[in-house]
């Protein structure tokens, strides 16, 4: 057994596309912390790049991690000096030898597109995908500085049809489509599950860490003759707007029953004097990933599940432990642990945001 495969490793941390990002520096104590043109979005233990990435970064996307050799290099470099040791049977079975998830950072400093991505069936019948992208937003923070309480927009109203989406979208009238969507005033701690073909759009001044399938498919609301000129020349109209348009699930309905379906209420996985464990999003939700929120006050051991995991501390300091060594944690590390830590324990006063594949249990 190599030892180095079998206790926990730093992810370096980056910044990608999109306008934005001076939350994340805040959040992980960056200074002076700024928005970016291009850093609005941070990857976390992915092994998954950008859709269409630059010619001169192929990986673009991809996480960096510091073994503890030393060595820097991609995950997915890593991970494929010895797959089995480090993820497990049980993962490669499910997901291969790719994460099975991605994680992120999303700044939103201007509201993002309105958009939806595609269930599982319909990215295997219209792009050849195995993953659709399903995906849950965790509320970190909001900026203090926006014309509005942070918020986002999510699911269609009572009533929506195919026919009233479409006739707003080929008039390119996007506020006309927003308003078919409900708006949700959010707050630090609220989660958020964001089913396939769901309609949303993470508003002005969000901070949050996205858990999603492990794919970049998205789907935004303006009609082929609304986009620039070399996008189009890389897509069919018609199949644009046929994969666009099926890919929205419109079953709309009321406020009330909107919140009951996406806003997801935490659900005590295991507790003690030492603190306790939360499922976030869970199966109640997707099989497809999940995370829970670990609230060390004290020590406990780290919950063993079969499968790898990545971890953001999001609150305070600590420490991990296992046999043979230990490291110091404290808020926005990041973090990949392989599947097997023998003894593995976290002491402190803590939060952690643990992040699963598919196919772990609770």
């Amino acid at each position: 057994m190599n030892k180095m495969y079998h206790q926990p490793w730093e992810l370096v941390q980056n910044h990608i596309r999109g306008k934005g990002g001076r939350e994340i520096d805040k959040f992980r104590g960056v200074e002076p912390a700024v928005d970016y043109d291009a850093g609005s979005e941070a990857w976390i233990g992915s092994c998954t790049h950008v859709g269409n990435p630059p010619a001169d970064k192929p990986y673009y996307g991809c996480s960096e991690v510091v073994l503890p050799d030393g060595r820097k290099m991609f995950l997915f470099e890593a991970v494929n000096e010895a797959p089995e040791e480090i993820l497990g049977a049980k993962h490669i079975a499910k997901n291969g030898t790719g994460m099975g998830m991605l994680i992120k950072y999303l700044d939103a400093q201007v509201q993002y597109g309105l958009q939806c991505h595609p269930t599982r069936p319909w990215a295997k019948k219209m792009w050849n995908s195995d993953y659709g992208k399903e995906e849950s937003w965790f509320v970190l923070g909001a900026r203090d500085d926006t014309k509005e309480p942070a918020y986002i927009l999510l699911g269609f109203k009572e009533g929506v049809t195919r026919e009233e989406w479409e006739k707003y979208y080929y008039a390119d009238d996007l506020k006309a489509l927003e308003n078919l969507c409900h708006k949700i005033v959010v707050k630090p701690g609220d989660a958020f599950f964001v089913g396939g073909g769901c309609p949303h759009a993470l508003g002005e001044g969000c901070l949050v860490i996205e858990v999603q399938e492990p794919a970049d498919i998205t789907l935004g609301a303006h009609p082929w003759n609304a986009l620039n000129e070399n996008y189009r020349k890389t897509v069919d109209e018609q199949l644009y707007n046929e994969r666009l348009l099926g890919a929205y699930v419109y079953d709309g309905c009321s406020e009330e029953e909107n919140l009951k379906r996406w806003r997801i209420p935490r659900k005590v996985l295991r507790s003690g004097d030492w603190g306790q464990e939360c499922i976030v999003i869970g199966p109640g939700q997707t099989k497809f990933f999940s995370f829970t929120e670990l609230n060390v006050k004290g020590e406990t051991e780290m919950r063993k599940t079969g499968f790898p995991q990545v971890g953001i501390v999001t609150e305070g300091s600590g420490k991990l432990t296992w046999d043979g060594g230990e490291m110091e944690i404290s808020k926005a590390k990041e973090l990949f642990f392989p599947v097997d830590i023998p003894n593995f324990r976290i002491s402190g006063d803590v939060k952690i945001v643990l992040c699963n594949p598919e196919g772990v249990e609770f």
